[in-house]
């Protein structure tokens, strides 16, 4: 299971990458494996404003739909259009190209709540 140590990990299963002000937010390769197939996902609105813990969207699989949840506060600046046709880049690419949305951090501060790579995989295998 890959957890890439640049990023950081909220205990819903959630990854933050940072650059500046702004985070990136997707599901982990965990979520996406314990979902299964992912068949639709529901995002924010670009302009909508989110406080941390906030359910922001939904991702469903042909097993159920789960809640995800911002790891951090902030206005949602991008959210990854191309998830609308193809859902199923969170199974091939969780990293990557199946990223969610990006937020512009209100207090990039929070950030140093969530838990890094050997933290989130400790975490996992419990």
């Amino acid at each position: 299971m890959e957890v890439p140590v640049n990023l950081r990990y909220s205990k819903d299963h959630e990854w933050v990458e940072v650059e500046g002000n702004r985070a990136r937010i997707g599901i982990t390769d965990y979520a996406q494996q314990s979902l299964g197939d992912i068949v639709f996902v529901e995002l924010p609105q670009v302009g909508d404003e989110l406080t941390a813990q906030d359910s922001f969207g939904v991702v469903e699989s042909v097993k159920s739909a789960s809640d995800v949840y911002t790891p951090v506060s902030g206005k949602v600046v991008t959210v990854n259009e191309a998830l609308l046709d193809s859902p199923q880049l969170i199974n091939s690419d969780p990293y990557g190209k199946g990223w969610l949305i990006e937020v512009e951090m209100n207090d990039p501060s929070e950030v140093d709540n969530l838990l890094d790579a050997e933290s989130y995989r400790k975490l996992i295998s419990e």
